[in-house]
């Protein structure tokens, strides 16, 4: 769309908000939409428009020698304005070896935003470069695609983003890994955010902090650090959100889970009847079904006791690591995060090195190509994987499955905390994913206490129901790429809200939300800015 048509797109818009103004309000908070929220799809309208100079938010001396001008194999009517490179922890380091962490910073595509969203991908060991590219970002170049496009639900049509390989030792980050616990490297952040705000000349930003999978520790665990430094001109928390996260001691959280999801779910897994009654009986001789019919409850009938149940004393317990391997006798292309997926293989640009996703033949990974880190501003001589490892040195108990983490479970001291100094966080599972079972993190919450109270008192119930936006917006809209973009999807899950916490079941989706259920996870992240008041 040309620059002409764009103001003409904006005034029919706002001679449509002032003739409907009281009567289009209403509307808007009806179907799930403030007032407010009406920018964020100018910013969809925006979608396929690259970033006039004069129009560069971010662009100083300062920033200008990490400003990202193409990456290739992207169209350049798909680049926004972007910005990359290393940081130092320490500003006053010079060497080029010095501590530092890698970032991918994009600025709201439309109207300006006060705010950051900080993302993180979990691992642990693994690069927010694959939400960057297959997940949140602008540009969407996911499995089985052979070419990249852009993503119609990119969290930078809401808010300014900024992805982070964290902790060091992941990705371009530079260091060697010297972690034993979450406290180390989210005092590192910390350092690397503050140095981020001076060079963008940011400050007085509300501050965001989200990410997925073992991320569920990262994000409270750098939540509340920030909360720490009593700085809101510089750490202003205004809100948190983790997808499918590592909240409790996830290990025998899945193997107490395991067995009923095989039951909602073996129209995908077909497992014969045999190795069903054998879970079943597993089920109930390691005390998984009694364990669930003593603390799965609403509101919680007490704490639940610390109970290792896969570990090497019993492996005949070890039901959920029975249950992944019998997976691929049955489907030989078999993937933990997105269950439900079939033969044949799906070729990956980021070149994924588990589960039977594949790189694209005799190509590296993409953010390993030598013209791809020039374009990112990284040493050419430096190897780049989507998981590395590890990047905890500690002697991991089996709490910590092993990975070197030695810090407390999150419900206990941390996202509590930032539940309590936000009021806005959010708490999702797709009810696909096998990786983190939903219902082992609906047990760590009800084992969790937070505004006074042990878990949620009342059981989620409410759905999420996706329509369609108010037809007056809709018609305005259609002439910019995106008619029958919003038709309605229906009941896409469930959610509950209680002392400041939201919980949200995503029906459909597996592990990654955001690349299984991009329309689900927009609306998660309207919610957490803001934008709405219920999903």
């Amino acid at each position: 769309m040309g620059l002409v048509n764009w103001r003409n797109l904006v005034l029919v818009l706002s001679l449509v908000l002032v003739t409907a103004a009281g009567q289009s309000r209403d509307v808007a908070r009806n179907r799930g939409f403030h007032p407010k929220a009406l920018r964020d799809m100018e910013a969809r309208a925006l979608m396929g428009r690259n970033t006039p100079p004069n129009k560069r938010l971010y662009y100083t001396n300062s920033t200008k020698k990490y400003y990202v001008d193409a990456l290739p194999e992207v169209p350049s009517s798909f680049m926004t304005e972007m910005y990359s490179g290393v940081i130092p922890l320490n500003m006053s380091d010079k060497s080029p070896d010095s501590r530092g962490m890698f970032f991918v910073y994009q600025p709201r595509v439309g109207p300006p935003v006060d705010e950051v969203t900080i993302w993180f991908n979990g691992g642990p060991g693994c690069s927010s470069l694959e939400a960057f590219l297959q997940e949140n970002g602008r540009i969407q170049w996911a499995w089985g695609q052979y070419s990249p496009g852009i993503n119609p639900y990119s969290w930078v049509n809401l808010t300014n983003m900024l992805w982070v390989e964290y902790p060091i030792g992941v990705g371009f980050s530079r260091g060697e890994p010297t972690a034993t616990n979450e406290e180390d490297p989210a005092v590192e952040f910390v350092e690397f955010f503050r140095n981020f705000q001076t060079i963008f000349n940011i400050s007085n930003y509300k501050i965001y902090v989200t990410g997925e999978s073992y991320a569920g520790r990262y994000v409270p665990y750098v939540a509340n650090a920030m909360l720490d430094q009593n700085d809101t001109k510089h750490f202003n928390v205004s809100g948190a959100l983790v997808y499918d996260p590592c909240i409790g001691s996830y290990d025998y959280l899945n193997a107490i889970s395991i067995y009923p999801w095989i039951e909602q779910n073996n129209n995908i897994m077909g497992f014969n009847n045999s190795f069903l009654t054998e879970l079943a009986d597993k089920d109930k001789k390691c005390g998984y079904s009694q364990f669930r019919e003593d603390f799965m409850h609403f509101p919680p009938n007490g704490t639940q006791p610390p109970l290792y149940l896969n570990a090497t004393a019993d492996p005949d317990c070890d039901t959920w690591n029975l249950v992944y391997d019998t997976a691929y006798s049955v489907n030989p292309c078999f993937n933990v995060y997105e269950p439900n997926l079939q033969c044949p293989l799906l070729s990956d640009p980021l070149g994924f090195p588990t589960d039977l996703i594949y790189s694209y033949p005799g190509l590296p990974p993409y953010f390993n190509r030598t013209d791809v880190k020039k374009a990112l501003h990284v040493p050419v001589d430096s190897d780049w994987s989507l998981c590395t490892g590890p990047v905890f040195i500690g002697e991991g108990g089996p709490e910590h499955s092993g990975h070197g983490d030695l810090s407390s479970d999150p419900i206990q001291k941390v996202l509590p905390r930032v539940i309590e100094a936000t009021g806005r966080v959010l708490v999702s599972n797709g009810k696909l994913d096998m990786d983190i079972l939903g219902n082992g993190t609906m047990l760590a919450i009800q084992n969790m206490t937070w505004g006074g109270l042990q878990g949620f008192q009342t059981a989620p119930n409410a759905t999420i129901t996706i329509k369609i936006p108010d037809i007056q917006y809709q018609e305005v809209f259609s002439d910019s790429g995106f008619d029958g973009f919003d038709d309605p999807q229906g009941i896409m899950g469930v959610q509950h809200f209680e002392r400041g916490l939201m919980w949200a079941e995503t029906y459909l989706s597996g592990h990654m939300q955001p690349q299984f259920q991009p329309r689900s996870s927009y609306r998660h992240l309207q919610w957490l800015l803001g934008r709405i008041d219920e999903l």
